[in-house]
């Protein structure tokens, strides 16, 4: 009987129960809705929490996003000077870089007095199948006008990027014409190069100059090497100063090209990533051409792990100065918004097994960044004994002594040549006045120069001109004033910096490579090397006086014949 009364009322007791749960639930809610911070726990769920607090009670409108994106940086400057966030906007100019092409209207530009220059049209894009040409000045973009404040490289890039197959009209203003002419583009893939120059240097000697390691550098390195056997090269000179890196694998699989079976290239490790080494599989077609790599505190990355694997398995000669010192592997991670960061998630180790990654404390890029600046009033440009080596020694395959702790230090040193820099030469340069005036006297003598198709014909000619004396006459009527003095010392810079810039803007890259490596120092270092057959590097001699002291000490210890 009992029984029957308790399944009787359980239904009741347990609505009772929920009601009385509800009621002291809302008691609780409301008595501490105005404090919602003890809500938040502890660990990674208070980024979170913080933002939603933010979002529902700050004084005024928060745009979350934005928010979101000016502080994810600060925390990830806390862990690595290069752990990076990249945000949605960016994402595609940031893959662009190294996927090796880009879809858009296939123009170079610079932005004077508020207006789009075209400074190179790409040969066979979309722009010269459109009628573009060089020298012209973009006013009107899709039928609006395109000039004044708005533009800036961003906008431009926006206005004139866009999915392949895509039309833009863009309206130019030409040489010598008043009228707007339009051109209808119709947007495609633009190539971009990561070797910027293939040509010989001298009879036996090629030269191959590779500015960035991306998706297309391999094949494009291999294309380069048919072109120079085409030549006969005996010798190889790869010229990696001032890039700044890219992809692991391009490195590791141009690395292969030169190395013999089984040969460590790298090896990665991290906290949660296990060691994995990348070894050359014999299959390379240059493992025995004499070659040397030519470095500087520009080159990062994926330079130093080629540099690095070529040094350390003693197959070429480094000539140059101290690199940059990456030595840190990121991994692209995305967001469902679109934004990305790249996070550190492993050093990578030369085969000797130094870490080439220079010293930093987290939190502080700033002097991070300032590392470069602090190399150079220490000396170190300029004076091979004023390179630090903070990290401790390593030997190469033949047993040569290397060092970890911060960048690959080049087996010869060549120093800046700052003969004959002054004040003078130094505001030219960095004021920007002399690419300014590259650019002015390109466009007023465009017709004229038009007419020399190689780098020798035109600098022949541009020498007879007399440009730094053109250039002093402009810059002073630009605000840096007059120096005859300082601008007959500095008379080579000046007229190599202004000459090569205008070759630049009416011929290519390569020209332009072929114009600055003449008599520079590096390039001839490398040649005496070949000269000398000194390419491949010498096991260091014996030491006799360490001989010596070993003998001596064997008798000490009783050691020899009885």
């Amino acid at each position: 009987m009992n029984q029957k009364k308790t399944s009787r009322y359980m239904p009741i007791l347990m609505t009772l129960c929920i009601v009385i749960g509800i009621l002291i639930g809302n008691f609780f809610a409301n008595h501490f809705s105005g404090n919602r911070l003890n809500i938040i726990n502890s660990g990674s769920n208070r980024l979170n929490n913080l933002l939603h607090i933010i979002d529902d009670q700050y004084v005024d409108k928060v745009n979350i996003d934005s928010l979101v994106d000016q502080a994810i940086p600060q925390i990830l400057a806390e862990l690595d000077p290069h752990s990076v966030y990249i945000s949605a906007k960016d994402v595609q100019s940031a893959n662009d870089d190294l996927k090796g092409s880009f879809s858009g209207v296939g123009i170079e530009f610079t932005i004077r007095q508020d207006t789009i220059h075209v400074q190179n049209v790409i040969k066979n894009g979309p722009a010269e199948r459109a009628g573009l040409l060089a020298g012209d000045k973009i006013v009107s973009v899709d039928g609006k006008p395109f000039v004044g404040k708005i533009v800036t490289n961003d906008e431009a890039m926006r206005r004139l990027k866009g999915p392949k197959d895509t039309k833009v009209k863009i309206g130019v203003i030409r040489y010598g014409e008043k009228k707007t002419k339009f051109f209808t583009v119709t947007r495609g893939e633009i190539p971009q190069k990561s070797i910027s120059a293939t040509y010989m240097l001298d009879d036996t000697t090629g030269y191959i100059r590779i500015k960035s390691f991306g998706q297309t550098t391999y094949p494009e390195l291999l294309i380069a090497l048919a072109k120079l056997s085409q030549n006969g090269f005996e010798n190889l000179v790869i010229d990696l100063r001032d890039n700044t890196g890219g992809y692991l694998q391009s490195a590791v699989q141009i690395a292969n090209e030169f190395l013999p079976k089984n040969r460590l290239i790298i090896y990665t490790q991290g906290r949660k990533s296990p060691r994995q080494d990348y070894k050359s599989d014999g299959h390379g077609s240059y493992q025995n051409i004499p070659m040397v790599v030519l470095i500087n505190e520009g080159s990062a990355s994926s330079s130093e792990i080629f540099a690095g694997a070529m040094q350390d398995n003693d197959r070429a000669t480094i000539i140059g100065r101290r690199s940059f010192g990456k030595g840190l592997v990121q991994q692209q991670i995305g967001f469902p918004d679109g934004s990305m960061i790249r996070l550190t998630v492993a050093r990578y180790y030369t085969p000797s097994g130094r870490c080439i990654q220079k010293p930093y404390t987290s939190g502080e890029d700033q002097s991070y960044m300032q590392d470069l600046m602090s190399r150079y009033q220490h000396g170190e440009f300029f004076s091979q004994d004023s390179i630090k080596h903070n990290g401790p020694a390593y030997h190469t395959s033949n047993g040569r002594v290397v060092y970890g702790g911060g960048g690959v230090t080049p087996d010869i040193f060549v120093p800046e040549d700052t003969t004959n820099v002054t004040s003078y030469y130094k505001q030219a340069s960095m004021s920007g006045l002399i690419l300014q005036f590259a650019f002015t006297y390109t466009d007023d003598n465009r017709p004229k120069l038009n007419t020399f198709k190689e780098m020798m014909q035109l600098n022949d000619y541009l020498v007879k001109q007399n440009t730094v004396e053109k250039f002093a006459n402009y810059a002073d009527a630009h605000g840096l004033q007059r120096r005859n003095l300082m601008i007959r010392r500095s008379y080579p810079l000046l007229e190599r910096y202004i000459n090569s810039r205008i070759i630049y803007n009416m011929l290519d890259e390569e020209a332009w490579n072929k114009y600055l490596n003449q008599n520079d120092p590096v390039i001839m270092t490398a040649l005496k090397v070949f000269r000398d057959k000194v390419a491949f590097p010498q096991a260091p001699a014996p030491r006799k006086a360490a001989a010596k002291d070993g003998a001596a000490l064997g008798k000490r210890n009783g050691a020899g014949k009885e």
